[in-house]
């Protein structure tokens, strides 16, 4: 039996960096990839390293970036350029708060700080208009 978990209903929740903070969740979303932590490393190898084999350390972390698809709706208020949107966010250079919400029934989390870098409509004849979104993360993902 597995214990693998769906990605239907998984939630992406943008904060309004109120007191209590207050998550709404972005509409119309297809797809989430990531985060894509990586952690980055420095070449350490010198004229004495075993079997003349490169030799690396670890430096910093990086929480990378989440990369959302979504039906586009301009005149959706979490998408579009009106105050507090996500391309307004991007036009603004706006730290925010941000929740990925996912679908098992522990409810998981992964909750971090990060800017919309990134968007990019998708216009085709024969399909819905989408756009792809990119949120680079700023400091510590946590994972709950």
């Amino acid at each position: 039996m597995t214990d693998a978990i769906s990605g239907y209903g998984t939630l992406f929740q943008v904060g309004d960096a109120a007191t209590p903070e207050v998550f709404t969740t972005v509409a119309e979303i297809k797809s989430i990839s990531g985060p894509s932590l990586s952690m980055d490393t420095a070449d350490a190898t010198n004229m004495a390293s075993t079997g003349g084999w490169r030799e690396v350390i670890p430096t910093i972390l990086n929480g990378g970036d989440i990369t959302l698809e979504v039906n586009y709706d301009p005149a959706d208020a979490t998408l579009g350029a009106s105050s507090g949107g996500l391309i307004d966010d991007m036009e603004n250079k706006t730290l925010r708060n941000f929740k990925l919400v996912m679908s098992d029934s522990g409810t998981t989390t992964w909750t971090f700080s990060g800017y919309v870098t990134a968007f990019s409509p998708d216009f085709s004849f024969d399909d819905v208009v989408t756009a792809s979104i990119t949120v680079t993360i700023s400091g510590q993902p946590t994972l709950a």
